[in-house]
């Protein structure tokens, strides 16, 4: 189902009631947007500047398409001024193809390392829109989770940087677990990126250690 509604949009925050997904205008009639119909609710708002899709009221997400890869580095500019104007939570969206795999990996760098935002790529819109769907539903069950345990909801205010460790996991190799021995073990990004083989060795094994080196170094 696709309406219109007024929703305020305000202060780099906006309302965004569950289990509804509230869309940048410009997305109106795409494929993400004709996929989306039936699953979840889409709401189109044509205040959301860098913001393509809101998730919830802290979690939204920006798209960049194989053509926004090869056309320059604006897409770059994007991500960047989103960061340093925004405190919402992130995730960015890439379509990872045939054309456009080339730039992956530099984007992976920037989203992720420098950034710290979460990267998820699709091949096409049409897996974008599933992707969006499970994320909705992730959230909406992560609220009541948090909502009905006291337990959760204090692990996560004892956890002073989510964003870091999310991060962390988005280093290819790195789920929660190794993502959590490695913030204990270095402790900061940047302490992480200046680690030996060795050092990650004996956080990670051989193996792994080889290939968070060559990736944070290359």
């Amino acid at each position: 189902m696709t309406t219109k509604a007024n929703f305020p949009v305000a202060a780099g925050s906006i309302v965004v009631p569950y289990g509804h997904v509230i869309g940048n205008e410009k997305w109106r009639g795409s494929e993400i947007a004709q996929r989306l119909q039936g699953k979840i609710r889409l709401i189109f708002e044509d205040g959301l500047g860098l913001v393509d899709f809101h998730l919830s009221n802290r979690t939204c997400i920006l798209y960049i398409s194989e053509a926004d890869l090869v056309a320059g580095d604006e897409f770059k500019r994007k991500l960047v001024r989103f960061r340093n104007a925004s405190s919402l939570g992130g995730i960015v969206i890439v379509e990872k193809t045939q054309i456009s795999n080339q730039y992956f990996l530099a984007v992976q760098k920037l989203v992720v390392l420098e950034l710290g935002m979460v990267l998820l790529p699709v091949t096409n819109q049409g897996e974008a829109s599933q992707l969006i769907t499970q994320l909705v539903s992730f959230v909406r069950e992560q609220s009541k989770d948090l909502n009905s345990n006291p337990f959760l909801r204090k692990q996560c205010s004892q956890l002073a940087e989510p964003s870091l460790f999310r991060t962390v996991q988005q280093i290819p190799g790195v789920g929660k677990t190794k993502a959590l021995l490695l913030l204990q073990q270095f402790g900061s990004i940047h302490r992480l990126c200046n680690a030996s083989v060795k050092e990650l060795e004996l956080v990670v094994g051989q193996t792994l250690a080889q290939q968070i080196h060559s990736f944070l170094c290359s």
